[in-house]
């Protein structure tokens, strides 16, 4: 067999666009997302390399189980956010261990009210992480100081690295976990 001397070229990764409104990805920018059409909702994307693209060796497979041995939350297990609509939205505030997404269109409010919710929790002694993807911790902290969403316990990391958000809630451990936004 015949082989070449000179070097392969290796194939570097490219960074791509995603729709923050629909999720539709592009290799390029564009001003306007060719699948829903909304204006400058692509954000860019790099790619992962190095260890943060190890696989995770500590995941343990879920093991169903009947639901009439599953353990029952009651309300006094729940985390409450102090907005009462939201807590009352939420079946009487925030499961330990649960997921909750706000949706809606841009603009509305959601990552203060999420603001608002985390400071809230933090007030009451429970460490919270705020993890902004789309934001500087110091707009984190304006918009906080707008709204008097400031807590001892409330703490801010502007990221949008996987390993870095699971390495922080790891030091932290903390009691609620907000992640704006989820796309990011």
């Amino acid at each position: 067999m015949l082989r070449s001397s000179t070097p392969r070229k290796t194939r570097k990764a490219r960074s791509r666009y995603v729709c923050q409104q629909c999720g539709h990805e592009e290799l390029r920018w564009t001003g306007r997302c060719p699948a829903c059409q909304s204006w400058a909702s692509l954000v860019e994307e790099l790619p992962v390399t190095g260890p943060a693209r190890r696989a995770d060796t500590t995941h343990v497979a879920a093991q169903p189980q009947r639901l009439c041995d599953v353990v029952s939350v009651d309300g006094s297990a729940r985390l409450m956010s102090g907005i009462g609509e939201l807590d009352r939205v939420l079946g009487g505030g925030l499961v330990p261990g649960s997921a909750v997404l706000v949706g809606g269109d841009p603009g509305i409010g959601k990552s203060t009210l999420a603001l608002q919710m985390a400071a809230a929790i933090a007030a009451d002694g429970h460490p919270t992480l705020y993890v902004a993807g789309e934001e500087a911790a110091s707009q984190v902290r304006a918009r906080g100081e707008r709204i008097g969403a400031q807590a001892e316990d409330l703490m801010v990391l502007a990221a949008t690295d996987t390993g870095s958000v699971a390495a922080a809630m790891e030091r932290v451990r903390p009691a609620l976990t907000v992640i704006d936004s989820v796309q990011t």
